[in-house]
């Protein structure tokens, strides 16, 4: 899937845009603090139900499941009022019918998986820009910072979610070396300020 899709999971420190396809992804929404139980059962739901996917598909297509992706709402000095929704890309062969398959391979193979909200759904494209942060994600603000001056510098404004790709694994991967593609939906101003007329 990353290189099918190589320009969505590649950035650089520099801001940039990027036109984003509309693709299918799995999801999962929650509220909450994303070191809680919750959110790791979710996780641990979304990537299993993406993996018996891909063993579904196995006969006929072969991939690597996809980076997992977040949208988020909040700030992070209110964790426990965090509104996130968790993403997988897809390929284009997964149907809803094969979702339902998968979450009920989940539910029987790993109980402590939260799957019951997991769904298939598309993802709105667009223009979006783009940065690339490396370290860890409490030190996510000031690169946030530097995007959203390259975003007003260019006459743009946000438009949807802050949404973040995560190219590292945490636990296998050090702090300092984690790697995270933070990404806006932004429009022009003038055509933002008109939708909102």
């Amino acid at each position: 899937m990353k290189k099918t899709h190589h320009s969505l999971y590649t950035a650089t420190a520099a801001p940039s845009l990027i036109d984003i396809p509309e693709l299918s992804y799995l999801m999962a929404d929650g509220l909450g603090d994303p070191s809680g139980d919750h959110y790791k059962a979710v996780v641990e739901g979304l990537y299993g139900v993406a993996y018996a996917i891909r063993t579904e598909l196995k006969p006929t297509l072969t991939y690597s499941v996809a980076p997992l992706e977040g949208l988020w709402e909040g700030t992070p000095d209110d964790r426990a009022a965090m509104q996130w929704t968790m993403c997988i890309l897809q390929p284009e062969p997964v149907t809803p019918e094969m979702v339902a398959r998968a979450v009920d391979v989940v539910r029987r193979k790993k109980p402590g998986a939260e799957v019951g909200g997991i769904r298939l759904a598309p993802m709105a494209g667009g223009r979006a820009a783009q940065i690339l942060h490396t370290g860890p994600y409490s030190e996510e603000p000031a690169t946030v910072g530097t995007l959203m001056k390259f975003i007003f510098g260019q006459g743009l404004t946000v438009v949807g979610r802050h949404r973040e790709i995560y190219l590292s694994v945490p636990d296998r991967t050090a702090p300092e070396k984690m790697r995270t593609i933070i990404r806006y939906p932004v429009a022009a101003l003038a055509a933002a300020h008109g939708a909102e007329g």
